[in-house]
């Protein structure tokens, strides 16, 4: 089986350590493009552009990237809370033929009520998710070339219509990741690809049973994905030692502010990813393998795999055994861990293949080509 690894554009900043240091790497386009060129190269098969109102525009980051690339594939926040169907329906269809057909869709909904409310948006945590399936009902209808009319409680359009088709048909995938019956419900009637952050693999394989029985009552199958961070090294102890430093420059009363303000939102996934960790240090290590240090002051996504090659590779699977087929990484910082986990983990992965010269000597050095091979030459006639 092969997996598809997606890894992360870091959109709204860069660093080598999650606390005030001297390491913070604004997210130029220049920057953010190295890493989509990099991840092009490497063999990735997408990256994930995050979205929020202290994130660049996901669109604009994507058409930007999507020029200095080949076959990296683009999973662009859906914002359905944030626009009309019709007009994100016309700006799917450009984007895919911009591409060539390389758009994903990442549904989100919400997330952050008072973030919401910022930009206009005052809809409960149930409301926003019944938004949201009235959103897609007319956007999919109008990517499949149909002409809508639609009265609903939160959109009501008259004669609509999208006038350029996308390169995929009927439209491009939909990803998604919630956690609330309400969101369960969106994924089992819409997505193709359901994402689970990355908890402990007993309470994702829950997750997994519950919206593929959700969406087999429709009549409907879904795939399956996880987000993670990883924290690869040649050893498992190099591995844990970077995980601390990671966390190194944290102190006390900031984890403990962050962890107050994401108590008070209404996200379900959010409040189980606090969960796992309760605002400890002591305690970060919540399946093996598995710690939620990211997540002591990072919203969203809060754990990484720590490890070697191998043992990393093997949560991997323990995953991918559960029905998981995409997986979304990031590890900081994101263009030399981009590198360091290809180098490292896709020798071991099904359907990945290596990026290293493996077993062949390389210094660098203009004229050391000739003269390696020439003494591995010479080792061979003596042995």
């Amino acid at each position: 089986m092969s997996l598809d690894i997606f890894w992360f554009l870091p959109t709204s900043g860069d660093t080598r350590y999650l606390g005030k240091s001297n390491s913070g790497r604004a997210p130029t386009m220049d920057y953010l493009n190295q890493i989509a060129i990099a991840t092009d190269k490497l063999g990735y098969d997408g990256v994930l552009i995050p979205t929020g109102s202290g994130c660049h525009d996901p669109w604009a980051v994507a058409a930007s990237a999507i020029q200095h690339t080949q076959r990296l594939k683009f999973l662009v926040a859906l914002r359905t809370s944030l626009g009309s169907p019709t007009a994100l329906a016309r700006a799917t269809a450009t984007l895919d033929q911009a591409s060539q057909g390389r758009l994903l869709l990442n549904v989100v909904p919400g997330g952050d009520a008072a973030e919401l409310a910022a930009d206009g948006v005052f809809l409960s945590h149930d409301e926003r998710y019944e938004a949201a399936d009235e959103f897609l009902t007319i956007w999919k209808d109008l990517l499949a070339g149909k002409t809508v009319d639609f009265h609903g409680k939160h959109h009501r359009v008259e004669g609509a219509r999208s006038y350029f088709p996308p390169v995929q048909q009927p439209h491009p995938p939909l990803f998604f990741g919630g956690s609330s019956p309400a969101a369960h419900d969106l994924a089992a009637e819409h997505v193709d690809v359901y994402l689970s952050w990355g908890e402990p693999p007993a309470a994702v394989a829950e997750k997994i049973a519950d919206v593929r029985r959700r969406a087999e009552a429709l009549g409907r199958t879904v795939r399956f994905g996880v987000r993670l961070h990883v924290i690869v090294r040649e050893t498992t102890e190099e591995a844990w030692a970077e995980a601390d430093r990671l966390i190194s420059t944290l102190d006390d009363e900031t984890i403990a502010s962050i962890q107050k303000r994401y108590a008070s939102m209404d996200s379900v996934g959010q409040q189980r990813m606090a969960a796992l960790h309760g605002g400890r240090r002591d305690q970060l290590e919540v399946s093996p393998n598995l710690w939620a240090g990211v997540g002591l002051v990072r919203g969203g996504a809060g754990t990484a795999l720590v490890g070697d090659p191998q043992i990393v590779a093997e949560r991997l699977k323990e995953y991918a055994d559960l029905g998981i087929d995409h997986f979304v990484l990031s590890g900081y910082p994101h263009l030399e861990e981009a590198y360091r986990f290809a180098e490292l983990v896709f020798p071991l992965l099904p359907g990945k293949q290596p990026v290293t010269l493996i077993g062949e000597a390389v210094t660098g050095g203009p004229f050391d080509k000739s003269t390696l091979v020439s003494a591995a030459e010479a080792h061979k006639k003596v042995a």
